[in-house]
């Protein structure tokens, strides 16, 4: 596939996921705005690995739960790019502004969470399609183990975040599609290189070993450059035909019973 003369927003890009889907995408060509909140070293790092696979772009920064910060990064890309082909949505803050269980959590850690997620997806895909030619992509990425489940109880305000975001797409994809315009989620399961990181190193090596031996039927834990790979193809030409749909690129964790051990599943 090519992306050659594309121009590509992800938010949160300066590293984990977002850089993965970024340079997944410079390398097929698309020139790339990289947004940042606060680490500006490590957008620079990623545009500079953009540059070097042969693209271009350039980086901007934005706090994704602020309204007026949201209008002005679509307006700093209008002015870099002239318009704008494909956005993905996959900035979050970090844990501790909002990881906390439901009998724990304040108001402003919800605000914080579900801002970030449907509130900023909201107005971004507002802004993002008032840009786009016909034909346009727009990605969430999104958790969709975590937006249906209530194990994980700190997760709860991104959780709810998330669940919103994934009817936002369904909603975006209807309102969009007489323009070609595809709107769609991508669900990752645990990704190295990304939240998992922020956990303390017991959690980390728990949640390794648990998908190593079978709770991901592939036996590992995914990259960002999995999740870039599955974006490219949900923005692919030939996926103009997929559109509302939450797409599970996990290994096929969200396909095994968590009723039964892996050791009786994988027989």
């Amino acid at each position: 596939m090519s992306f050659v003369g594309k121009r590509l927003l992800v938010t949160g890009s300066s590293r984990g996921i977002g850089r993965g889907i970024a340079l997944k995408l410079a390398e097929e060509g698309a020139r790339v705005a990289v947004h940042y909140y606060q680490n500006e070293p490590a957008a620079n790092e990623t545009l500079a690995r953009v540059r070097a696979l042969g693209s271009d772009g350039f980086i901007v920064q934005a706090d994704i739960a602020q309204a007026d910060d949201i209008r002005h990064l679509f307006r700093t890309v209008e002015a870099q790019f002239g318009g704008l082909d494909i956005f993905v949505s996959n900035a979050r803050p970090e844990l501790p502004a909002f990881f906390y269980p439901p009998m724990e959590i304040t108001l402003a850690q919800w605000d914080t969470a579900v801002d970030s997620q449907a509130r900023a997806f909201l107005i971004a895909a507002q802004q993002a399609a008032s840009m786009m030619p016909d034909g346009g992509r727009i990605v969430a990425v999104t958790y969709g183990a975590g937006s249906r489940t209530g194990g994980l109880q700190p997760w709860v305000g991104m959780g709810a975040g998330k669940a919103a975001m994934e009817s936002l797409v369904r909603y975006f994809a209807v309102a969009l599609a007489g323009r070609g315009i595809t709107v769609n989620a991508i669900s990752p399961s645990w990704i190295e290189d990304s939240v998992l990181n922020s956990l303390p190193a017991e959690a980390q090596d728990l949640i390794r070993n648990w998908h190593g031996a079978g709770w991901t039927p592939m036996c590992r834990l995914g990259t960002p450059e999995d999740i870039g790979k599955a974006v490219a193809l949900i923005c692919s030409e030939d996926a103009g035909w997929i559109t509302g749909q939450v797409i599970y690129a996990d290994g096929g964790a969200s396909l095994m019973n968590a009723e039964v051990p892996p050791e009786i599943q994988l027989g």
